[in-house]
């Protein structure tokens, strides 16, 4: 059966920028759009996709298990200050309870913060910023 979603592997413009171990593999449309931004922006200096794991425990099953955040980035602001994040690319229905209209989706929220929670600490100690996008970041003045 096919996917829904848009996936494949994304064509990289500007190899030097990409600082991944593997061929980028975009997992929806927007995340494509996303590595798109990255690999052409100036501002953007360094990005990969799933580069990072981090511990945390499934609050569903109680069992230790990985986080993979979608995108890390280095990217220079106005001021020339270097910033490091790593990036969540989520529908605001599986990001907040108060968009999520489904069990499931209340029950991947409930998972997302607990993972979500992890990144936040593990960022802390690395001395990067975690920051969850949704399609309210990517489509802002724009129609979807």
């Amino acid at each position: 059966m096919a996917s829904k979603y848009a996936q494949g592997f994304y064509v990289l413009k500007n190899p030097e920028k990409y600082v991944g171990r593997r061929t980028p593999r975009y997992r929806s449309s927007w995340e494509f759009g996303f590595f798109s931004f990255c690999d052409n922006h100036p501002s953007v200096l360094q990005w990969a996709s799933e580069a990072v794991r981090i511990p945390y425990r499934n609050p569903l099953t109680g069992k230790n298990t990985t986080y993979v955040p979608d995108v890390f980035i280095v990217y220079q602001d106005a001021k020339g200050q270097n910033h490091a994040e790593l990036i969540e690319i989520k529908p605001s229905a599986q990001a907040t309870m108060e968009s999520a209209k489904s069990s499931r989706d209340k029950l991947s929220v409930a998972l997302n913060l607990t993972k979500w929670q992890a990144a936040r600490a593990w960022c802390s100690v690395n001395n990067l910023t975690f920051r969850v996008v949704t399609e309210h970041d990517l489509f802002s003045g724009t129609k979807k």
